[in-house]
C-alpha cells in the first residue's frame, strides 16, 4: 500500500475508499490532487470538522496537492447527511461572512500557497448555474432509485427530506466535476458520513469523462463514553477564539478519557507514530500525555503563545501554585454586589459557570462550587451563602470552580 494511505491507517484517519489498490497505484505514479469539502453553515468551524482537515496536511506533507472546498453554494441548500430535520437557510450574505471566516481558519492551519495547497468556493461556479441546463447536463446521470438507497436519504425518508436537500447529493457530485476539470482533483476525502454523495460524484465523473476517480472517507469521532467527538455539556469546542478561548479549548483535550488519549495523540497531533506509543506506553502517567496532547492541539490551532499560556494557567488552577491565570477566562461583575454580599448561587450562575440557577443550586448542594484563590478554594454547600470583597486575592481576583474541571476569573469592578 502506498506510505501515505498507510499512514493514515496506522493513525486511524481511514475508514473506507472506493477502490485503495487504484487509488495506492495513482499515489505512487507522481503527486495526486485531492479535496475535501466543508459547508460555512456557522462563523467557526468546530474540532470534530477537523479530522479532515490533519488528513489533507499528512497528505500534504507526502507530496499531493490538496484543495479545501468552501461550501459558500452548497451550503445555500443545507446537506441532509446526517441531519434529522432541514437546516435554517442563512441569507446569502451571512453565508459569505462564514465562508471568509472559515477561509481564515484554514489557512492558519493549512498555510495556502496556491500550488501544493489551495482553497476554492464552490458559489463560484454554482450561484450563476442556469437550473435546465444544469438538470440536461447534470441530473440526467443520476437515478432517483440509486439515490435513496444511500443511507443519508434513507434516514431522512423517514422525518421528512425536501425537494431542496435532494438537489444536494447533484451539486456536490457538481464539485467534483468541477476540480477534476479545473485542478485534475482525482480523490475526494471527507467524514463517513459523506459516503453515498462521494460515491455519486465518481459516478457522474466516470460518466461524463470516462476516467477513475476516487473516494475516501475518515471515522466519525466519538469519545471512549460515545459522545460526538468535541461537544461537551457547554457545547461544541470551536476553532475561534472568541466563542472558545484558547483555556478552554486546551482544557478539552487535557480532560479526555484515558481510553482516548493514545488515538486523540495520533489523529490530532503530527507528533510521530513511536512518540506517541512511548507517551502512552505501559507505565506512562496518562496525566502527562493529556498535558502533551492539550499542549499539541492548542499550538497547531492557536498557536505556540496561546498555548503555553493555557498550559499555564492550567498549572496555576490545578496544581494549587498561585501561578499565572491569566490564561483562564475572565469575567468582570460590579463590585458593589460583593460590597453587599453576592450569593453563591447567582454567582455561579451570572459567571456563566452553570446555565441555570437550578443546577447552580444542585452543584452548591453536592459540593461542586468552590471559591477562592488559585493556591486556595473554599468549598460552599450553603446556598445562602455570601462572596464578599475579602474572598478576593490581594491582586483583587477571585477564582471560581464548578466541579473538577470548569474554572473562570472574577474581576470587580
Amino acid at each position: 500500500m502506498n506510505k501515505a494511505l498507510e499512514n493514515l491507517k496506522t493513525r486511524g484517519l481511514f475508514q473506507q475508499c472506493t477502490d485503495t489498490e487504484g487509488l495506492s497505484r495513482l499515489m505512487d505514479e507522481g503527486p495526486l490532487t485531492f479535496y475535501v469539502g466543508c459547508d460555512p453553515t456557522g462563523p467557526s468551524l468546530h474540532i470534530g470538522h477537523m479530522v479532515p482537515f490533519f488528513a489533507y496536511r499528512h497528505l500534504r506533507e507526502a507530496g499531493h496537492k490538496g484543495i479545501a472546498l468552501i461550501g459558500g453554494g452548497t451550503a445555500r441548500i443545507g446537506d441532509p447527511s446526517g441531519k434529522t430535520e432541514m437546516r435554517r437557510l442563512l441569507s446569502y450574505g451571512q453565508l459569505d461572512a462564514h465562508a471568509a471566516s472559515i477561509t481564515t481558519q484554514l489557512h492558519r492551519f493549512l498555510g495556502f500557497d496556491g500550488e501544493g495547497a489551495r482553497w476554492a468556493n464552490n458559489k463560484d461556479w454554482l450561484a450563476g448555474l442556469n437550473y435546465i441546463d444544469f438538470l440536461r447536463e447534470i441530473g440526467s446521470h443520476f437515478s432517483v432509485n440509486r439515490m435513496l438507497s444511500f443511507e443519508a436519504y434513507k434516514m431522512r425518508m423517514e422525518t421528512g427530506l425536501s425537494f431542496i436537500e435532494f438537489n444536494y447529493q447533484l451539486l456536490q457530485s457538481y464539485d467534483f466535476l468541477e476540480l477534476y476539470r479545473r485542478y485534475g482533483c482525482r480523490l475526494q476525502i471527507g467524514g463517513d458520513d459523506q459516503w453515498g454523495n462521494i460515491v455519486a460524484g465518481l459516478e457522474l465523473i466516470r460518466r461524463i469523462e470516462g476516467i477513475p476517480v476516487y473516494g475516501m472517507t475518515f471515522p466519525l469521532v466519538t469519545t471512549a463514553d460515545g459522545k460526538k467527538m468535541g461537544k461537551t455539556e457547554q457545547g461544541a469546542i470551536f476553532l475561534d477564539s472568541a466563542i472558545t478561548s484558547p483555556y478552554t479549548f486546551f482544557q478539552y483535550w487535557r480532560n479526555v478519557q484515558d481510553p482516548d488519549i493514545r488515538r486523540f495523540l495520533l489523529m490530532f497531533t503530527f507528533l510521530p507514530v513511536a512518540e506517541c506509543e512511548t507517551l502512552t506506553g505501559s507505565g506512562k502517567n496518562p496525566n502527562e500525555a493529556k498535558e502533551r496532547l492539550a499542549w499539541e492541539v492548542t499550538a497547531l490551532i492557536h498557536g505556540k503563545e496561546a498555548a503555553d499560556q493555557a498550559m499555564a494557567g492550567a498549572r496555576a488552577a490545578f496544581g494549587g501554585s498561585g501561578g499565572d491565570t491569566a490564561a483562564i477566562p475572565q469575567v468582570q461583575m460590579p463590585q458593589q454586589k460583593f460590597e453587599a454580599g453576592y450569593n453563591v448561587v447567582d454567582l455561579f450562575t451570572d459567571a456563566g459557570l452553570v446555565p441555570t440557577k437550578s443546577e447552580a443550586r444542585r452543584l452548591v448542594q453536592q459540593g461542586g462550587a468552590f471559591v477562592g484563590t488559585s493556591d486556595k478554594l473554599q468549598g460552599f454547600t450553603d446556598i445562602s451563602a455570601l462572596i464578599t470583597l475579602d474572598h478576593f486575592s490581594g491582586e483583587g481576583e477571585l477564582v471560581l470552580r464548578a466541579g473538577k474541571k470548569r474554572y473562570c476569573r472574577v474581576i470587580a469592578t
